[in-house]
Formats: structure tokens, sequence, C-alpha cells
């Protein structure tokens, strides 16, 4: 049986469309959710975070403690950002490499002190990361895999600071700053990590409670939202968000076969440490030359680009595939990353071949959209 969030009954009795991620049986969409006279679905949900507020169930992702003298110092010689350039109270966004420079997983560490680190690996490689980062544990260091002991709901959009207001809580954390935190009118929900982060490109929180605080929570965020017009939102809207955002996803984006500097991630690799999982590998490939690198592209019919799709030039000759792609519902038209030959630019015109009809797109700078997380 897969793993459920501890909402799961909840999502089941909305009537959640329901689909498996990384092993776990999670909400894509809640279509029958109304707000005034409006159902639910993946369109209306992106636009609720895009114009207002959402909220997402995201327990699926996984939890990881590191805790002994020199923790930071530890795991900073693993990842690929640098941890030392972030202080107590802040997360960073990182990677962690195998030896050819291949992507095991993307992770946010968050820093809680110089011997206390928390991490949030995707949950279809949270046991690999386990494994990876206990196995290299010096003598002093525990590295504890917590996937079910916290769950993790996402608070998107523009009001999102109005609905952490209508709840009493932190709202004066800077952009990927945490605080622990304990709602005032429910107590014995314990402390909740509040951390300015998301996947979404708005301006938002993700809420840490422990597990069996989950549920109580999210009653209170349904609750809360539906003050300001907010919706529940599923893992599609997630997906186009993201999309739209150019955010990476492992396995599509990122994997063991695509390193951080061809899915243009580099600015979260730290070259000046001495040392990280993979740094040789990458050092060589960045002085040799990519041969591929990660573009944004614009449909320019009705073609919808999806994952797996050829990219073909001018001359018919195949140039990159497809990472992900979708119908964007901010700009209504097909939204695509893909890597593509590095002598490929920006405005260049290509084609994708959609199931044997070619399709027109536009090589586009990214995000496909403004960016409001700040």
């Amino acid at each position: 049986m897969e793993n459920t969030s501890p909402l799961y009954n909840g999502h089941v009795a909305a009537d959640a469309k329901m689909a498996d991620f990384g092993g776990w049986d999670m909400p894509i969409e809640y279509p029958k959710v109304m707000v005034g006279d409006q159902a639910g679905g993946v369109l209306a949900e992106h636009s609720a975070v895009r114009e207002k507020v959402g909220i997402f169930d995201v327990s699926h992702l996984g939890k990881i403690s590191i805790t002994g003298s020199g923790a930071v110092e530890f795991l900073n010689a693993i990842v690929t950002n640098d941890l030392t350039k972030i202080s107590n109270g802040s997360s960073q966004y990182n990677l962690l490499c195998n030896a050819d420079g291949g992507v095991i997983d993307d992770l946010i560490v968050y820093r809680k002190a110089e011997d206390d680190l928390f991490l949030i690996p995707n949950a279809a490689n949270c046991a690999d990361v386990f494994e990876v980062i206990s196995r290299a544990a010096p003598e002093g260091i525990t590295v504890t895999n917590i996937h079910k002991s916290f769950g993790v709901l996402a608070v998107q959009g523009p009001l999102s600071g109005k609905v952490m207001e209508l709840l009493g809580l932190n709202l004066s954390l800077d952009y990927t700053e945490f605080s622990v935190e304990t709602l005032s009118s429910h107590p014995s929900l314990g402390p909740i990590i509040v951390c300015r982060t998301g996947y979404t490109g708005e301006f938002g929180y993700e809420l840490v409670p422990q597990w069996e605080s989950t549920l109580p929570l999210w009653e209170i965020l349904v609750e809360t939202i539906a003050q300001v017009g907010g919706r529940v939102c599923g893992l599609g809207a997630r997906d186009t968000l993201r999309t739209e955002m150019a955010y990476p996803l492992h396995g599509h984006e990122l994997s063991l076969e695509i390193t951080p500097l061809e899915a243009s991630a580099s600015w979260a690799i730290s070259m000046d440490k001495e040392n990280f999982h993979g740094k040789s590998a990458l050092h060589n490939q960045k002085a040799n030359g990519l041969k591929r690198r990660l573009r944004g592209l614009k449909s320019l019919d009705r073609g919808i680009p999806r994952a797996g799709m050829s990219v073909l030039n001018s001359q018919g000759d195949v140039v990159g595939t497809v990472t992900s792609g979708t119908f964007s519902p901010s700009l209504k038209h097909g939204i695509a990353l893909a890597l593509v030959s590095t002598d490929i630019s920006i405005g260049e015109a290509l084609t994708i071949d959609v199931r044997g009809r070619m399709s027109n797109v536009e090589v586009v700078k990214t995000p496909f959209v403004e960016s409001h997380v700040r």
C-alpha cells in the first residue's frame, strides 16, 4: 500500500483526484470544492495562488535531521551550496550529487544551529539522501530519517501574509528565513516551523507541524483561507505554477543523468568550497564546456508540449528533449522546459514533435511569469 498523508481521509472526503507521488497517495486537484459559485480543479487552483491564496498538503516530502557538533561543517562538505553563507534561522536550496555530478536529489536545508540541521528532500529520494549522508557521518554526528514525524503545508499567494496575520503567526520573516512558532489560539498543536519559502513563485510560507498536528492545522487553514476567498490546491496546480517559474523538478530537470550545470542551477553550486560530492566532475564538465542546457520554450500554436517530446531545429534535426511541458493557465498557451544543444539561443524558432504533429515554439527567457517570492 502507498504511504498516505495525515490528511488523506480529508482529501478523499473532498472528492480529490488522487495519484501516486513518490510512493505517496496525494491529491492532484479538488474539482468538487466550491468557492462561491466556482468549482475547483487545476485551473481554478492555479489562479487562486496567482491572484489570492492557496494551501497545499505536501506532507509527502521527506524530513531528515542532522545533529551533533560540527553538523554544518559536515553537511557542507557533501552538498553543493555553501551553508556557511547563511545564518541560523535561515534555509538554503541545495543539491546532493554523486561522484559523476548527477543529482541524487535537490533539497532545502534548514540551519537551526551549528549542531542542528533539518532537511526536506523529495519524497521519492528521501531514503537515498538519508543513506548517502548517514554513510558519510563520522562519530558524533547523528543522522535520522524522520519522514513521518512532521507534515508540510504550503500557504502560497499574494494574500498568504493576510492568512498568517489572521493566524497570529510570524510576519517579519524575510525570504528563506524561518522561525519556530506556536498558535496562541491552539497551543496544543505544539511547535510549528514557519518558513518564508515555496515552490510557486508567489509570496508564501511553508508550515512544518508535528505529524499528529498536521490535520488540525490544515482544518484551521481551510477555515482561514475561506475568509479571503482562497482555495485548497492539489499537486496538479503546484506543477503548473512551478513550471511557469522554471523551477526544476527532480526526475525531469534534475536527475542522475542531468547535472546541475546542465539544468541551469549553477547558482546553487559553490565551486570555491574546498569540497562537496561531485565537485571534480562538475569542475571538469564546466572546463570542457556543456553540450546541452535547460531552456524555456513558448508555444506559438495550439500545441501543448509534454515531457519526453523531441525538440527539432529548422533543418529538422533533433536538438533536445522536453523535460517538463504544460498549458500555462497564466499565459493561456503551452510552455516547456527542455534540455537542448548549447548553440540554441534565446529567440530561436524550433519545433516540437507532438505525437507526430510538428508544433512551433520559440526559445524564451525564464521564468515565464514574474516572480513575487519577495
